[in-house]
């Protein structure tokens, strides 16, 4: 292509704007799988580091650049081995082509189906776990479970939690309209404060809205509650409508201005 380069136009702005477009091209590629990995809090802590770092050059700090300057190869260190799976399961989607890959749209969530399969649940005093995925990818959570992708309904809800099989004590996770694991492992909250009546199902719960931005839905196999927890905490023994006007705010227009019940 040497031989275009001796045309102005070619050389001043098409290759310029070809680069472009092709680094923000592959910029945004690599940002969509990061966010589908807890890797996305990794980046953004990168991009901290990286604007103090700046201010702290700008400013000519030089005890903070000091510190920054000695951390940083423990640091580097230190990522690589605790967001070790999250950086081979990046690398391994690249291998397999995902990059080029749209990202698949959402449907709308199928709020009543799950509502009325909790209902059924309570009344029965069956625990269940419903984690509904937002922004934030929830593929390592559904790793730890069973594949499933299948349509959402409450009949599928009511034969995972109904009976004692082998997907009962884990949670269903439901990303774009579709009940796409099952018998899910969620991390546990450590919160010092939370309810010593609350059992390992709500300490998952919560530990689930702590580490990622879902919404899940937890009934009580004790009392037969339903409970919502999102944005780090629990909201403990709600009725079906409140949950319902939750549910739609959340997972349609984004969080209510101004919520009714109590924070545990």
């Amino acid at each position: 292509m040497g031989f275009l380069n001796d045309f102005p136009l070619f050389s001043d702005f098409i290759l310029p704007a070809v680069d472009i477009a092709l680094l923000a091209f592959l910029i945004f590629k690599l940002y969509e799988i990061l966010e589908e990995t807890r890797a996305i809090q990794l980046l953004r802590g990168a991009v901290i580091l990286a604007l103090v770092y700046a201010v702290a050059w700008f400013l000519r700090l030089s005890t903070l650049l000091w510190i920054l300057e000695m951390i940083a190869p423990g640091l580097f260190i230190g990522v690589a081995i605790v967001f070790q799976p999250e950086l081979r399961s990046i690398f391994a989607r690249i291998g397999q082509r995902e990059l080029f890959r749209g990202k698949t749209r959402q449907k709308p969530f199928q709020v009543e189906a799950v509502l009325n399969a909790a209902e059924v649940l309570a009344s029965r005093r069956r625990g269940a776990l419903v984690v509904f995925g937002r922004k934030v990818g929830l593929k390592n959570i559904i790793d730890t479970g069973t594949r499933i992708n299948a349509d959402l309904s409450s009949s599928l809800i009511l034969t995972i939690f109904g009976h004692d099989g082998p997907l009962h004590d884990g949670a269903v996770v439901v990303q774009g309209g579709r009940l796409s694991a099952a018998g899910c492992f969620l991390p546990l909250s450590n919160q010092p404060d939370i309810r010593r009546s609350f059992g390992t199902r709500h300490r998952a719960a919560l530990g689930m809205a702590e580490e990622t931005d879902a919404v899940v839905l937890a009934v009580s196999e004790e009392t037969g509650a339903l409970s919502l927890a999102y944005d780090g905490n629990i909201f403990y023994d709600l009725e079906e409508d409140e949950i319902r006007r939750r549910l739609h705010e959340m997972l349609g227009r984004g969080f209510p201005d101004s919520l009714e019940g109590g924070v545990v």
